[in-house]
């Protein structure tokens, strides 16, 4: 495969997950419907997943490859991605406005799965207390999903109680189901998504993992540029439509919950199907990340928003971090 193939293979890809992912999404929300599943659950669980099936498609797909570099990275990188690229063009579209549950509840979730991340990749029992030096092992694999199960059980909870209060649920995508869809063509969906979301992530990392051997590039570097970037285009869509319909909080929760969803999820599953090996340089951006995340949890806790300045310096904080990254 030569180094133009590469980059077709790899566009491709990116098309074939971003848009297989929609047509999986909106099968299974109309399936869901009709099984009398109400749109609430639909919307937190189905949909909710749906931005990160890229994440989770190129992810698994790196695992069983051997490439498992490429599936750190491009977490971290995703992660770093949406909350600094997709929140921040967001916030110039619209000041974001922060729930107080975003502030209290989400975002020391997620950096709590970052932190988590970074301690059993660089102590867990895939890594020194499994002597096979720093890894994500099965064990830490099962304790990510069981976290994660956890988290979407606390989450439904909390939005049937303050729905049976008489507060008003905002959920992505509840209101987007098509309940007129025939159940055959809603399955035809889902088997055409899956179909397509699996395809695009053999592809980007096919063709990831040959432009990367070609110029002689890491898999981290590709991880957490090219690929991070491009599975995260669902989350970006998203939050920005959101933004520019004012449903500010919509486009806050998408990224502070996938971003939950790419750790506790995404290399949960991978390192449950085979060894996730971290490299130093996998250490050092998940320490940017919690950086990061600290500094976007001290806009919004200050100012109960991310303003459109926040938003610029959000951004060339990720220019600054990707300069850094290529030339390490």
């Amino acid at each position: 495969m030569n180094i133009l193939l590469a980059a077709g293979s790899v566009v491709l890809g990116f098309v074939l997950l971003v848009k297989g992912a929609d047509f999986f999404v909106e099968g299974a929300s109309a399936v869901a419907y009709k099984l009398k599943v109400p749109g609430l659950i639909i919307g937190m669980t189905v949909v909710a997943m749906g931005t990160s099936l890229p994440e989770l498609s190129v992810s698994i797909t790196s695992s069983l490859a051997g490439a498992n570099t490429l599936a750190v990275s491009n977490v971290v990188g995703s992660n770093i991605f949406n909350l600094m690229v997709v929140l921040g063009i967001s916030a110039l579209f619209n000041p974001l406005k922060v729930a107080k549950e975003t502030i209290k509840r989400d975002f020391p979730f997620s950096t709590f799965a970052a932190i988590l991340m970074l301690v059993l990749g660089f102590l867990g029992f895939g890594g020194i207390f499994g002597d096979n030096g720093m890894a994500l092992g099965r064990i830490d694999g099962i304790i990510f999903l069981v976290l994660f199960i956890i988290f979407l059980v606390m989450m439904i909870k909390h939005a049937l109680k303050a729905r049976a209060a008489g507060e008003t649920v905002v959920v992505e995508g509840e209101d987007e189901i098509d309940k007129d869809m025939p159940m055959i063509k809603a399955i035809l969906f889902i088997v055409l998504g899956a179909v397509a979301v699996k395809f695009g992530g053999d592809f980007v990392v096919n063709g990831a993992v040959e432009i990367a051997s070609s110029f002689g590039v890491s898999q981290t570097l590709i991880g957490l540029t090219i690929v991070a970037c491009g599975t995260s285009l669902p989350e970006l869509a998203t939050s920005i439509a959101a933004a520019r319909k004012n449903e500010l909080d919509m486009a806050i929760g998408n990224v502070v919950g996938s971003n939950i969803f790419n750790i506790l999820l995404i290399l949960g599953t991978a390192s449950s199907i085979s060894q996730v090996d971290f490299l130093m340089e996998n250490i050092i951006d998940i320490a940017i990340l919690l950086v990061f995340s600290l500094i976007v949890w001290i806009f919004c806790a200050t100012k109960k928003q991310i303003t459109r300045p926040q938003g610029i310096i959000m951004l060339l904080l990720y220019v600054a971090d990707m300069v850094y990254v290529c030339i390490r």
